[in-house]
């Protein structure tokens, strides 16, 4: 299979039924792409998990809830949510959970988000922590999760679509689009895989297959998955600008 590619023309990026009501978690990490921003979902509400303020702030993006320890975002930052009377739950540095899996699990709770939440994204500019990133994007695969209809990350230039069994999707990618199928959460069973090179019927994938790596899009992807949890990737799905600015 292919492994050198050019990223692709973007498709335009859908969120699913209009009415549907999406939880928008901004990590810290590193600043916002504009296509990122761009592309966000308008029924939403926002949760900036700690230092990932500072980066909404920047991007223009006022979210509707902080979370976390404040270890990382900026006084300023902090500062610009209070004069706001946006909620901060703060949390201790000495903690378990991460400040990522503590907005997601916030983000799960209808007291806090004033109702109820259809689905969930997860956006990062990516950062220089690769263990920040592998359990920001692993902690989308939690049994929580599952009930959401889609579940999502716009991470660094990547496009994440975490996939809770059972089920169906279709995703529209550009011609020649390259994407992977990773089991990162244990075994996935009875994947069927349509509108692509390498088409799949009823497979197994088991953690650490290279069997969904590197596929190319054909049409119109359809994708079954009986029972895991699945993650599709496109790796190369956002140009590389970023936005830059402190809190003012």
């Amino acid at each position: 299979m292919p492994h050198e590619f050019e990223p692709p023309d973007l498709p335009a990026l859908t969120w699913g039924d209009p009415l549907d009501r999406w939880a928008v978690v901004i990590t810290g990490g590193s600043p916002l792409r504009p296509d990122v921003v761009a592309r966000l979902p308008t029924h939403r509400f926002v949760i900036a998990a700690d230092s990932g303020l500072d980066h909404a702030i920047a991007a223009g993006i006022t979210p509707d809830l902080v979370v976390g320890d404040l270890d990382s975002v900026s006084a300023a930052g902090v500062a610009w949510a209070r004069q706001r009377n946006i909620p901060i739950e703060v949390h201790p540095t000495d903690k378990d959970h991460t400040d990522t899996q503590l907005a997601l699990g916030a983000a799960l709770d209808p007291s806090v988000t004033r109702g109820r939440i259809d689905n969930v994204v997860l956006v990062g500019g990516g950062g220089d922590r690769l263990d920040h990133s592998i359990s920001a994007l692993t902690a989308l695969g939690h049994p929580s999760l599952g009930a959401c209809k889609h579940v999502r990350s716009l991470w660094g230039t990547s496009l994440v679509q975490v996939l809770h069994a059972p089920g169906f999707w279709e995703f529209a990618l550009a011609l020649d689009t390259t994407f992977s199928l990773l089991a990162l959460h244990g075994e996935c069973g009875r994947v069927s895989l349509a509108g692509a090179t390498w088409p799949l019927v009823d497979a197994d994938i088991e953690p650490g297959s290279s069997l969904g790596v590197s596929n190319v899009a054909i049409e119109t992807l359809r994708l079954s998955v009986g029972s895991g949890v699945l993650t599709l990737i496109v790796a190369h799905y956002l140009p590389t600008t970023t936005f830059s600015g402190d809190p003012s």
